[in-house]
């Protein structure tokens, strides 16, 4: 059973994240990556998430901050759960090992600095697009070719969105 400080203490401040990979580092741990808004949590988010895990030995999530989520175009109500929230409520899944919220628009910093094994998005998006302005073009996957690591699309689980369920909730049907 998690204890909420052990919840918590997967939520690494970004400043600290240098730190972090220095112990992953260490250990000789595979670094898998990927990121999100992850506003309401649902069975396409924890497949995903379970999924992302088994491809290495730490999961490391990047957060949209809610800053981050505003710019976009999620919807003006967005995000519905603010970051530290949506944050802890990942950090009680067994399959996330660290929580990194922030700010930019994209993830593309973060990665450039995590230099993860293995960076993995949903099925929505195509490891294989070089063009970054088409809409499936996994951000990072640059950085990811130019040093030989991993990019990852696990398949979609068709029928879950954060925008379905909200959907749903403004219909009465949830």
């Amino acid at each position: 059973m998690l204890r909420i400080d052990s919840i918590e203490r997967k939520i690494i401040p970004i400043s600290e994240l240098d730190k972090a990979i220095g112990r992953w580092e260490l250990k000789g741990k595979r670094i898998v990556f990927t990121n999100g808004v992850f506003d309401i949590l649902h069975r396409g988010h924890v497949t995903l998430l379970s999924e992302a895990a088994t491809l290495g030995d730490i999961l490391v999530m990047g957060l949209n901050s809610d800053v981050s989520v505003r710019t976009l175009n999620k919807g003006s109500n967005r995000p519905i759960n603010a970051e530290q929230d949506r944050a802890f409520v990942l950090g009680g899944l067994s399959s996330v090992e660290a929580i990194i919220i922030f700010d930019d628009s994209t993830p593309y910093d973060l990665i450039k600095q995590l230099k993860p094994d293995v960076l993995v998005k949903g099925g929505d998006y195509d490891p294989a697009q070089t063009n970054k302005n088409e809409k499936d073009y996994i951000v990072g996957s640059d950085l990811q070719r130019e040093s030989g690591r991993a990019t990852v699309a696990i398949d979609f689980v068709q029928g879950y969105s954060t925008t379905s369920v909200v959907n749903k909730m403004k219909d009465g049907k949830g």
